[in-house]
Order: structure tokens, then C-alpha cells, then sequence
């Protein structure tokens, strides 16, 4: 058996190691378990400024609904880009801009396939000619997931995609749909250049 010399019997910041280290698992135990908790405590929506165009992303805005809630846990907005996620009650109301350098059937058909990817979403019915108010020309149509019916809409401006996408189950997207439409046609371009 080894020795314990009176060096070691005296040795302060090996006495402090101990404490040291037990305060740092404390406080990482802390950040693990606590910041979730504080996560969770957060809500996710935010109120929209009724009648207020929000900026979704490259020049592209929106009128949200009225009674809308934008859910920052699905909201990006950006230069070149962007995404806003508004909850209208329990329905979604997503619109996404992005560069694209196709026409409008090249949009319809990508959006289409990307619905139609989803494991259990199926197109309904045909796509229809659908503008804005601000004279942007897009298609919509409908689809199915399951217990949930969807709405799309997709636009093609200044070398961007704007794809619109709505869900919800029937009796909910019925009583809203209606705002939903009205918000889509405030969708706008604003060239920055």
C-alpha cells in the first residue's frame, strides 16, 4: 500500500475538485432537464397586428386571417427565403417562398408530387386558375391525409415559389377556409432591388 505524504493531506484545490465537479453536474443537470421544461412553458403562438400585411420572406407578404396566431415553432422568415405558420383555431395555414427558376405548371407539378410524397396524402379533384388580389396568377387544389383535408395554392413571381398549403379536419377547415381564401389573395410582391 502506497504512502499518503503530508503534501497530499494538504493539497487545497485537490480538496476542491469534489464540490467543484458536483456543482458543475448540478448545473448541467439543470440546463438538461430545465430548459425543455422551460420550453414547453413558452407558448408557440403569437398574436398577428389584425389587417397588418406580415412579411414572409423575400418581398413576399400576407394579411393573415382574422384570428390568426403565428407559430414561431414553424416561422422563417428571411432575405432569399421564407416560411410563416399561422394556426387559424385547430387549421394550418403555411406559406413558403423560395428562389425557382420554373414557370407556374413547373410549380404545380413540384407541389403536387411533394403532397402526393407524404405517405397517405392523395390529391382530390383538379387544380384550379386561381389570383390574387394584387394580380399574382397561381393554381389551387385540394388533398386528403387521412382524418385531415388540405387546400393548396401555388404562385410564381419574379423568380420565386410561393406555395400555400392548408390543413385541418373537415368540420374546422370548412369554418375557416373561407378567411383562409381571403388571406390568400392579399399575398403580394414587392420588388427590393
Amino acid at each position: 500500500m502506497g504512502r499518503v505524504t503530508r503534501r497530499q493531506l494538504t493539497d487545497l484545490p485537490g480538496t476542491l475538485g469534489l464540490p467543484i465537479s458536483l456543482a458543475l453536474a448540478s448545473i448541467l443537470a439543470a440546463l438538461a432537464f430545465g430548459l425543455p421544461v422551460l420550453d414547453r412553458a413558452v407558448p408557440a403562438e403569437r398574436p398577428v397586428t389584425p389587417g397588418e400585411p406580415y412579411r414572409v420572406g423575400a418581398g413576399v407578404t400576407v394579411v393573415p386571417p382574422s384570428g390568426a396566431a403565428l407559430d414561431v415553432t414553424g416561422t422563417r422568415p428571411g432575405e432569399t427565403r421564407g416560411t410563416a405558420l399561422f394556426q387559424v383555431g385547430r387549421v394550418r395555414y403555411t406559406i413558403d417562398v423560395e428562389p425557382f427558376a420554373g414557370d407556374l405548371t413547373a410549380a404545380a407539378v413540384r407541389l403536387r408530387q411533394r403532397i402526393t410524397g407524404i405517405s397517405g396524402h392523395q390529391i382530390t379533384g383538379t387544380q384550379l386558375a386561381v389570383s390574387t388580389a394584387g394580380g399574382l396568377a397561381g393554381v389551387q387544389g385540394g388533398y386528403t391525409a387521412g382524418d385531415r383535408d388540405g387546400r393548396y395554392a401555388v404562385f410564381v413571381a419574379h423568380g420565386l415559389i410561393i406555395e400555400v398549403m392548408v390543413s385541418g379536419d373537415d368540420a374546422d377547415l370548412s369554418s375557416v377556409l373561407f378567411v383562409i381564401d381571403a388571406s390568400t389573395r392579399t399575398l403580394s410582391y414587392e420588388n427590393r432591388r
